[in-house]
């Protein structure tokens, strides 16, 4: 079993920078892809927002979110990053993060793939 718990959402700015947390215990996410999604205010749908292979050496970003956020892993720690700069009211939404445990090597963005998930952050974003 794994749990996942996110952490450093909030209210910003817009402009501001936060930076989200996720901590995964039980299991180690070594070989797990990792995965942060959002889900806007009135939309029941979670969008990709970046993904991290388990070496870090690949990523991969939704366009909305491109040259913006950046996404990283400490495997030590246990914990993936969500480092989010110039953030405009569009982002706010509930982040969850998640991991595929599937062993596969793809990062994919479709949120049936992700096995495991937070119970999410909320980031609040005002103009």
């Amino acid at each position: 079993q794994v749990q996942l718990v996110e952490s450093g959402g909030g209210l910003a700015q817009a402009g501001a920078s936060l930076r989200l947390s996720c901590a995964v215990s039980g299991r180690t996410s070594r070989g797990y892809i990792m995965g942060w999604f959002r889900q806007a205010p009135g939309n029941l749908e979670r969008k990709f927002v970046a993904g991290i292979s388990w070496s870090g050496s690949r990523t991969f970003y939704g366009d909305s979110v491109k040259g913006r956020f950046t996404i990283s892993r400490d495997n030590d720690k246990n914990t993936t990053y969500l480092q989010m700069n110039n953030l405009i009211p569009e982002d706010t939404a509930i982040y969850y993060c998640a991991a595929d445990t599937s062993a596969s090597t793809i990062i994919l963005l479709s949120p049936d793939v992700y096995d495991y998930w937070g119970l999410g952050t909320q980031v609040t974003v005002s103009s």
